[in-house]
């Protein structure tokens, strides 16, 4: 069956077109992109979409659009995540998308998320000797971060909003601006409330009974880019690459004491995550330190692969 799944969250959107069979249980990729569009923008702040943020969004929905028709994608399946959860106006999103991709949009909640992202970080897992379960798969997200703890199944998850575009707006901006670098008194209000989400965490999902580590989404595999030394993004190293917690805290360190410019030459980073890269790293640290990981297992498989599986 072929398949088309969108996943859209709070600072990027993506697609995945595939062919799947659910009998042997490969997912078969023909296309898989992502654009930034910062739906969640100001959302924390205001509580509602803005009017640019939905036409970013709208603009990478007709784009979608066409390479479904393209590949002839039998079914589609549209997952809107943390901003459009949040916000008042998600309506305004529901009825661009439906006259835009045909398909209304399902505004999921956070254990649908981390059931979704569990199944596509660790179906190509089982049965691997060197990386045995329980799993922790955690989805470093935009708006929120969603953790869940199984073996072959679900057996508990949490979302909880510390997204590296929530804690930047929340903590690295004054007055408009991003603080670049920013304070130490920033880093520190930015950790404590990681801090503080990790003890929600704790009291409903077993996160230190987890023997392996499994790492998602787009500030993981920057992190990981940078790590591996790449020249250009390559999903191919950065799928299943094992990064210690050392070399996370070497990243972390260095991209909290760079400028916007320096970041921004960095050669894997994305131009929309460049703002946004240095929270999301001191996220991802913080939940090392906290599960006691030595090293964190990066997967490009996500929840849109998730999703995938969810729509054969």
């Amino acid at each position: 069956m072929r398949v088309a799944a969108v996943d859209c969250g709070t600072n990027s959107i993506r697609l995945l077109v595939a062919d799947a069979n659910p009998q042997t249980g490969e997912l078969t990729e023909l296309d898989r992109r992502m654009t930034i569009v910062r739906l969640g923008q100001g959302v924390d702040r205001t509580g509602r979409l803005a009017p640019e943020a939905l036409e970013r969004t709208f603009a990478a929905c007709r784009e979608f659009a066409e390479v479904i028709a393209e590949h002839r994608a039998e079914r589609v399946r549209f997952v809107a995540t943390s901003a459009s959860r949040d916000a008042e106006n998600r309506e305004d999103f529901v009825r661009g998308v439906v006259e835009i991709l045909g398909v209304e949009p399902e505004v999921i909640s956070g254990d649908q998320e981390a059931e979704f992202s569990f199944t596509g970080a660790t179906k190509e897992l089982a049965g691997r000797a060197d990386l045995t379960g329980p799993y922790l798969v955690f989805d470093l997200g935009g708006g929120s971060t969603e953790f869940v703890v199984g073996d072959g199944h679900v057996r508990a998850a949490r979302s909880v909003d510390i997204g590296c575009v929530r804690m930047t707006e929340r903590h690295l901006v004054v007055d408009g601006e991003v603080t670049d670098p920013p304070t130490p008194a920033q880093i520190a209000a930015i950790r404590a409330d990681v801090e503080a989400a990790l003890d929600l965490v704790e009291r409903t999902v077993p996160i230190a009974e987890a023997h392996t580590l499994v790492g998602l989404a787009g500030s993981v595999t920057t992190v990981a880019a940078i790590a591996l030394g790449l020249q250009e993004y390559d999903w191919e190293a950065i799928h299943h690459a094992r990064i210690p917690v050392e070399r996370v805290r070497e990243i972390t360190h260095e991209l909290l004491a760079a400028t916007h410019e320096q970041r921004a030459a960095i050669p894997v980073m994305h131009p929309g995550r460049v703002d946004v890269i240095a929270a999301g790293a001191l996220v991802l640290l913080c939940i090392m330190e906290r599960t006691g990981a030595a090293e964190v297992v990066v997967s490009e498989h996500d929840i849109l692969d998730g999703i995938a599986w969810s729509v054969a």
